[in-house]
């Protein structure tokens, strides 16, 4: 998969989905030559051209050779002031103040496997699944020595990249920039997508024409957070869904990111990705070093459903971990929009009656059972149960869902402290705050400082006790303010710069202590819903909870913007009541139902309020689920029509199990219309000569025609070849009503 030529100074990363091209030039300097569609061998057709660029300086070694500057050079991971003007993937400032360092090619390793990255979350390979190179850089004065990771995956379009840096020389230095990877192409004919919200908002995508200049996709908060995703996409002007070229880039990082690209004079693209260097600082002594996060990389040739594709492959065979990697996810019922804080024993009893009777296979209790938590003020920090809540403690409640047969599920903010708490009280150092200025406040909490041992340590404590002590089967891990004042009193001056990331660092040390030491705990991550949606979490927790906003027309963009990376077992996907919480929308139960059914199904609503038809439905909806979950959960995905592209009217997503057996097709309208256009839906990735049987139909509800064209194209138990259903498509009956929702599930023949 990696082969290197001494003569050229070639290395060639190929599979059978594609190859990345660098190369050694005049010993000294790595160069980018070329990343695409798989090579057989990379003879240089297309030389690297050095023309006389004016303004565009020398190295030293270079002086009179004016056709060679580092301003034009492709390169793959470019020192800064040094000649080259463009955005540096480092920036050291050594002790005397100096910023200016070069780096040169020093030697390589090829490795079978893939090196785990200490403290950090990566993707994890066996031997036969994947190959990395090591490619070994050092300063030209001893300063620096830095390593450069590009791992290949046999069977994906997905290069995983990081970088280790190590101060190699005599005297501290002061690390300003440490990017994850860089990468320069050689033209800018290229669409830029961004993933954009806020809360209840998240992961709205943004396509946009790639301009000259810099721009910036970033996170200041120390989280990923719901406002941006640490996710870029380069794709040419023709590319669309299924077709044309397209570069994704993702970030296996829960902080603080900077994604940039940048377009120069002479028309080349250069990316940079990595944690934010906006105030990041890291002093390094003699011998100590730095390991970035990792990047994956995607080409894809078929476009943004084949960039996702590969994206879903690698993080769920080689990000999420553990017991449920592979396994279908439980049906749930979350209390909190039931409830909120005011529940009781009895109330949590009637829920899980209520729970079981419908189908449903795991109770969450959510917020308010921990200290004097009456609302979101108080009591962070203190995980003692509030037993004038729930009389038999964690434990009661506990086994009465379990002898019902049902799971149970807790909610915990561990990385948060009320001011109103014993915590606080008995610990004031504990919260980030700045010294001498006023606290800032989030829902009157502040955030632990998790660069501390001693705060770890109580974190890790506090939370094993409450599970080895209650027989929990599942826990939601909530996040609910993001930094400010991001000074830590146990560091000394010279490593304030360091606190947003040690924070990070600290919380995947409680990640890895916790969820390792009970293996058998479902863990979901969330941050006020999808404030941390990212490849870092997931390696720790399977799954994140997409969006507080539980509305489901909402959701059709929330969850089609999260699928452009992660696969739909990942997403927390629930039902709620109508008129909703958070919009005000009244929409069908079924349409509601389908959209939760993309990922993990659950409901967040009273459920014991429900009506006799209601719950009827409920179960009809429950026991489809749960015939069709395993292509829904562990199936592949395709956008057929998403809320991004045309008028933003329809959505349709098509699932396809591994073994291409079952098909699950499903497709809203949002708003009906006026002498509305029929829709034919296309399938995708069918075996064509393939017949498959329509085994179940669910046509919209509440149409206000006689319903004679939706029986007639019900097409249930008709069959049909693969070549018709991809090339001909099925039509969409016509629709008179607001918020339709339809699936069809086909059987392979």
């Amino acid at each position: 998969m990696i082969q290197y030529d001494e003569k050229t100074g070639v290395f060639h990363l190929r599979n059978e989905q594609m190859s990345y091209v660098l190369q050694v030039v005049r010993g000294r300097y790595l160069m980018h030559r070329y990343w695409g569609r798989p090579l057989r061998a990379f003879r240089d057709s297309r030389p690297f051209q050095q023309i006389d660029r004016a303004f565009s300086p020398q190295p030293a070694a270079y002086e009179n050779e004016r056709t060679f500057s580092l301003d034009v050079l492709p390169q793959e991971y470019p020192s800064y002031g040094h000649t080259d003007y463009r955005i540096p993937a480092y920036e050291v400032r050594l002790k005397d103040g100096t910023t200016t360092t070069e780096l040169f090619y020093k030697s390589y390793e090829i490795q079978q496997g893939k090196p785990a990255l200490p403290g950090l979350p990566a993707s994890y390979a066996e031997d036969n699944e994947a190959e990395t190179l090591l490619i070994h850089l050092e300063d030209s004065k001893g300063k620096l020595a830095v390593c450069l990771s590009y791992t290949i995956f046999a069977g994906t379009n997905v290069i995983a990249r990081s970088t280790k840096i190590e101060n190699s020389g005599t005297e501290a230095l002061e690390l300003l920039n440490a990017a994850s990877f860089a990468l320069d192409l050689p033209d800018h004919d290229y669409d830029r997508i961004n993933l954009w919200g806020g809360h209840a908002s998240e992961r709205n995508m943004e396509r946009v024409p790639l301009m000259h200049g810099i721009e910036e996709s970033a996170s200041r908060r120390g989280a990923s957070s719901h406002q941006t995703s640490p996710f870029l996409a380069l794709l040419r002007r023709d590319a669309g869904e299924t077709q044309g070229d397209v570069y994704g880039f993702a970030l296996v990082w829960s902080g603080e990111f900077s994604l940039k690209t940048e377009v120069e004079q002479f028309g080349t693209t250069r990316v940079v990705g990595g944690i934010n260097p906006f105030e990041f600082r890291w002093h390094l002594e003699p011998g100590e070093s730095f390991q970035t996060p990792e990047a994956l990389l995607v080409y894809s040739p078929e476009g943004l459903n084949g960039m996702s594709q590969s994206f879903h492959e690698v993080v769920r065979h080689h990000i999420v971990r553990g017991k449920y990697r592979d396994v279908v996810r439980p049906i749930l019922v979350n209390n909190w929009e039931a409830t909120y804080f005011d529940f009781d024993d009895a109330k949590m009893d009637n829920l899980a009656a209520c729970a079981k009777d419908l189908g449903i296979e795991l109770l969450v209790l959510d917020d308010g059972w921990f200290g004097k938590r009456e609302d979101d003020n108080s009591s962070l920090g203190d995980w003692v149960v509030n037993t004038g809540k729930l009389k038999e403690g964690l434990q009661g409640v506990a086994e009465s869902a379990h002898k019902r047969g049902l799971k149970f599920g807790l909610w915990f903010e561990p990385e948060m402290v009320s001011v109103d708490s014993d915590l606080y009280r008995a610990h004031p150092d504990w919260g980030l705050k700045a010294p001498s200025y006023p606290v800032s406040f989030g829902r009157h909490q502040l955030v632990l400082d998790l660069s501390r041992a001693d705060v770890r340590d109580y974190i890790v404590d506090s939370v094993c006790k409450i599970l080895d002590t209650a027989p929990i089967d599942y826990v939601k891990w909530d996040f609910n303010r993001h930094l400010t004042d991001a000074f830590s009193a146990k560091l000394p001056p010279e490593r304030q710069g360091e606190v947003r990331t040690r924070f990070v660092l600290g919380l995947y040390d409680v990640l890895e202590r916790i969820t390792q030491s009970h293996p058998d705990v479902l863990f979901e991550s969330c941050s006020g819903g999808g404030g941390r949606f990212d490849a870092g979490m997931l390696y720790y927790m399977p799954q994140t909870w997409t969006s507080d906003d539980t509305d489901a027309i909402c959701r059709f963009s929330i969850q089609s913007g999260t699928s452009l990376v992660f696969p739909p077992i990942t997403m927390g996907a629930h039902v709620s009541v109508t008129p909703n919480h958070q919009v005000g929308r009244v929409t069908p139960m079924q349409t509601r139902a389908f959209a939760a059914m993309m990922g993990c199904y659950g409901y967040e609503m009273d459920i014991t309020r429900m009506s006799e038809e209601e719950k009827a439905e409920v179960r009809s909806h429950i026991a489809l689920y749960k015939k069709i979950r395993p292509t829904m959960q562990l199936g592949r995905f395709y956008r057929l029509l998403t809320p991004f592209s045309g008028t933003g009217n329809e959505t349709a997503w098509e699932f396809v199990s591994r073994d291409g057996q079952e098909i699950v097709l499903i497709y809203f309208k949002t708003l009906a219309t006026p002498a509305t256009e029929l829709r034919t839906l296309k399938l995708e990735q069918l075996d064509a000569a393939a017949e498959y049987e329509v085994t179940s139909y669910s046509p919209a509800r509440g149409l206000s025609h006689d319903g004679a064209g939706n029986r007639s194209l019900s097409l249930e138990g008709k069959s049909f070849y693969g070549d018709e259903l991809m090339y001909s498509g099925i039509e969409v009956p016509k629709i008179d009503t607001d918020f339709a929702a339809y699936m069809w599930v086909f059987e392979r023949k």
